[in-house]
């Protein structure tokens, strides 16, 4: 970090409409104007923004490669290139990828201000056996002397991921999510939150604002979120879904931590809404968890990259109902 210590930095929630790619964005579209007036620098959406996310598992293999795109010739990333360029800012996009030897990818986009751009692709997909996972971490230099790292939803629930992300030089995490409402195997882990409350929302604002708050949504997000930020020293931008989303509701929750996995600003609005502050890079280096790393005795991790014979596909340790008792495989 050599340059300005202090940056702008936004999160969005929305509701994407299923498979419409011309609406989801006309939706980035606005948000990007709204930022550029706010004199954002990095802006992040949500996972799989521009395509739509929880009607993918119930679609063909055909039907998901139709709906993705190859980076480099993607009508939806031109787009938002040009705005990135436009704006001079650092905008982070989702949607479904189709690589040069077609394979497919939920994949996050950084858009960048010279045009170029940086592509993650999830480390732990599931969301169809279509779409494979990726098998690299994505950390990148920007235009303001701050590195940037890219972990899309379950990414960022491994500890591991967070903390080699910091390794290799990460100072912000885009963190873009589809998350909230869902039907979790864990007895204590999240439930579906009602449909019905969700299109009621309106009528019953207090109920479904406490549905945003609760154990489905933000307090979920309580139990771990900060703890990536507080314990790697870096901020996170955590960019969410908000919303019916074909069988589920999202419960938004857009938020910025700091180094100290303190919150910085965070929405709890049943709506479309673009969350910013104001970043200050100097808390990064004598913050807890930066300080804790300087004590890391390497040598005695050896067992974090070596298999224990539990270990399972995204979509089996995702959804699978066995139960695997660690001790005794």
């Amino acid at each position: 970090m050599t340059k300005s210590q202090l940056i702008t930095a936004a999160t969005v929630q929305f509701q994407h409409q299923a498979n419409n790619k011309q609406y989801n964005l006309l939706v980035i579209e606005k948000f990007i104007e709204q930022a550029a007036l706010q004199n954002i620098k990095i802006l992040a959406f949500p996972e799989m923004c521009i395509t739509g996310y929880w009607h993918v598992p119930k679609l063909t293999a055909a039907q998901v490669t139709a709906l993705s795109e190859t980076i480099e010739s993607s009508p939806s990333i031109a787009l938002v290139r040009a705005l990135a360029m436009k704006h001079q800012m650092l905008i982070g996009v989702g949607l479904i990828e189709q690589s040069d030897d077609g394979r497919l990818y939920n994949a996050y986009v950084a858009c960048m201000p010279d045009g170029s751009f940086h592509t993650h692709r999830k480390l732990h997909a599931f969301e169809h056996p279509a779409i494979s996972s990726g098998d690299t971490y994505t950390v990148f230099d920007t235009p303001w002397g701050v590195k940037v790292g890219i972990l899309i939803c379950w990414d960022n629930n491994l500890v591991e991921n967070v903390r080699a992300t910091t390794l290799l030089g990460a100072d912000i995490l885009l963190a873009p999510h589809q998350t909230g409402g869902t039907h979790s195997r864990s007895p204590y882990g999240m439930k579906p939150i009602p449909r019905d409350l969700w299109d009621q929302r309106i009528e019953r604002k207090e109920e479904m604002s406490a549905a945003i708050r609760g154990v489905n949504g933000r307090e979920w997000l309580m139990r771990w979120l900060p703890a990536r930020a507080h314990d790697n020293g870096l901020f996170i931008l955590f960019s969410n879904g908000i919303g019916a989303d074909d069988d589920e509701v999202r419960t938004g929750n857009a938020m910025i931590l700091d180094p100290y996995g303190r919150i910085i600003n965070e929405t709890g609005e049943a709506a479309n809404v673009l969350v910013s502050a104001e970043l200050d890079l100097s808390l990064i280096p004598l913050s807890t968890g930066r300080r804790w790393i300087y004590g890391r005795r390497p040598e005695l991790y050896t067992i974090l990259t070596e298999r224990q014979g539990y270990e399972r596909d995204a979509i089996t340790a995702r959804f699978s109902d066995e139960v695997t008792n660690l001790k005794n495989v």
